[in-house]
């Protein structure tokens, strides 16, 4: 099961004193809007999203359809087959993705710890 690019979804109280830090520790902004409450950080192959007021807890964040690098994969397990593939081990879900569409979608879970887990295609 091939679930995409891996990043860590961070509930910041303020995006742009977050980003300061993070650059400190060598993370260079690369997508998003700050103005907008949302900036995708990367120090070579690590990848974390700092989300001002748009979620509650921090989360682990799968991007089917991308690579470390936010950019599109010619071959991926479509979403909507991770969810199915999923829901047949027994895992779950809080949110689900439409599987009559095609195209972006998300769902997410929580593991055993309480842990939100966001698959997001984007592609």
């Amino acid at each position: 099961m091939n679930i995409g690019a891996f990043s860590v979804s961070l509930n910041v109280k303020d995006v742009v004193a977050s980003k300061e830090f993070y650059e400190k520790l060598g993370f260079a902004a690369f997508a998003g809007d700050a103005d907008q409450g949302w900036l995708i950080l990367r120090n070579q192959g690590t990848v974390i999203g700092l989300f001002q007021g748009m979620f509650e807890k921090n989360s682990l964040t799968f991007n089917p359809g991308w690579d470390q690098n936010a950019q599109p994969l010619e071959n991926f397990t479509d979403i909507r087959e991770l969810q199915k593939q999923l829901k047949a081990s027994g895992v779950e879900l809080t949110t689900e993705a439409d599987e009559t569409t095609s195209g972006p979608a998300s769902f997410a879970l929580v593991d055993p710890d309480g842990n939100p887990v966001l698959f997001d295609q984007h592609v």
